[in-house]
């Protein structure tokens, strides 16, 4: 027997909070898939660089998707844990075959960038509700997506 929740927020509004969180769960997952491959595939003159800035990124990236799955769970909803459901949740591509060492920085860029709108779109609802446990995942999630645009930004120059 599952106990109801009651912790201020209406169910409607949980779901509607963990649908946005949804989104940005496939979105970062889709991401630290990308950025493990680029980690193992990248090449050329950056190669020592890029592959240790991309291990830091998959790894927090890693964390990341295990605290955005345990708030949709701790909102009462089931977390989409399958490729299939982030396929059809992500707003993200997927490479086919390995993109030169520049072309990966400027994707990753782009896929952070994307990252940061999904979690800003989750925020209206959050607001609505005084949700302050997600406002502060969602803050957590943009610092890190906006401050990785920037560095990743610094080396294509």
């Amino acid at each position: 027997m599952t106990q109801a929740i009651d912790i201020g927020i209406s169910e409607a509004k949980r779901h509607e909070i963990t649908n946005g969180l949804s989104l940005l769960l496939a979105d970062t997952y889709t991401l630290y898939l990308k950025t493990h491959n680029y980690h193992w595939n990248v090449t050329g003159p950056m190669f020592q660089t890029l592959h240790l800035m991309f291990e830091q990124q998959y790894t927090e990236l890693a964390l990341a998707v295990d605290l955005i799955a345990e708030r949709i769970r701790a909102l009462g909803f089931p977390a989409p844990g399958s490729y299939a459901a982030y396929g059809r949740l992500t707003s993200l591509t997927e490479d086919d075959g390995v993109p030169p060492a520049e072309a990966m920085i400027r994707q990753l860029v782009r896929d952070h960038e994307t990252v940061a709108r999904t979690a800003r779109s989750v925020f209206p609802v959050v607001d609505e509700v005084h949700d302050a446990p997600t406002t502060d995942l969602l803050t957590q999630r943009l610092l890190v997506h906006e401050k990785t645009a920037w560095m990743l930004r610094s080396l294509d120059a």
